[in-house]
């Protein structure tokens, strides 16, 4: 099981990495990019080197240290979030998250979070799927940490879902593809319909230049969520899902981030490219943390 914790953690963040520079720009499939690199030139993320990761990890290493130490509330969560947003140590957050952390400092965590449908929560997932292996408890304690900053129906209802796919991932309970449409459906009765979408055109074979007219992949859970689900359904091997999704285009560091995640989780670190590994920002210390999640983890 460590192999798989670590593996879920660091396939987050190689994917993160991977995808930090191509954030924001157009599908790029004739010509892949290979191995990490550099944002261009007026990217917001242009003074990150190759190998590092954008505020998805960041995000996911905060509640994690939290998780493991004992020590998570939605208050600390709030304070710490709010810490870094506001000495400008958060890398690239979008607008809603930003506009998040600065409610966090004028009115508090209770009224925090903001009616946004973008993806900024999903880092939550990983951590909580790693902790808690109950879906009743996982759900209730994603939503709660995910209000924090977005209050918005399908941002709750997607890091709920990327959550319980992730832990069924991990523990190789059911079927998760059938578990997160379930979830999706649940939450959210149109990211449940995306999400469906997203699966059929998968199963039809329609091709991805094919479909992402039809999903999108941008920001929105509505589009980040579904074309993650159609990349993690279509490609069976690591490396080319994560290279894939980190070229996908759009909200590339987030898409790759739940990709990476899901190729750690199912198939453990040994199945990660082992030059992404190597070239990864803090690679020991999110191994490390993985290891004291998993410690931590309520044991059946």
């Amino acid at each position: 099981m460590l192999d798989r914790f670590r593996g879920c953690m660091l396939g987050a963040a190689v994917g993160d990495a991977l995808g930090m520079p191509g954030e924001s720009a157009s599908m790029n499939l004739s010509h892949m990019y290979r191995g990490y690199r550099r944002a261009w030139k007026w990217h917001p993320n242009a003074g990150l080197e190759p190998g590092q990761y954008t505020e998805d990890t960041q995000i996911m290493l905060l509640v994690a240290a939290l998780l493991a130490s004992g020590t998570y509330s939605e208050e600390r969560y709030a304070a710490e979030l709010s810490r870094l947003c506001l000495s400008g140590d958060l890398r690239f957050p979008d607008g809603s998250l930003m506009a998040a952390c600065e409610r966090l400092v004028t009115v508090g965590p209770d009224r925090s979070g903001v009616n946004s449908d973008t993806a900024g929560c999903i880092p939550l997932a990983v951590p909580f799927a790693l902790k808690y292996a109950d879906p009743v408890e996982l759900s209730g304690r994603l939503a709660k940490a995910c209000s924090v900053t977005h209050t918005h129906p399908a941002a709750l209802a997607g890091t709920v879902t990327v959550g319980l796919f992730i832990s069924a991932v991990l523990r190789s309970t059911g079927d998760p593809f059938a578990i997160a449409l379930r979830a999706a459906s649940s939450e959210d009765p149109e990211l449940g319909v995306r999400l469906m979408r997203a699966v059929e055109l998968e199963r039809e074979g329609i091709s991805l230049e094919g479909t992402l007219p039809v999903i999108g992949n941008d920001v929105s859970i509505y589009q980040t969520v579904p074309i993650a689900f159609f990349l993690m359904s279509r490609y069976k091997d690591p490396e080319n899902l994560l290279y894939v999704a980190a070229n996908v285009g759009g909200n590339t560091d987030t898409i790759a981030f739940i990709c990476g995640a899901y190729a750690g989780a199912r198939y453990g670190e040994g199945a990660l490219p082992l030059d992404l590994l190597e070239g990864l920002e803090n690679r020991e210390e999110i191994g490390r943390l993985a290891g004291e999640l998993l410690l931590a983890t309520p044991k059946d």
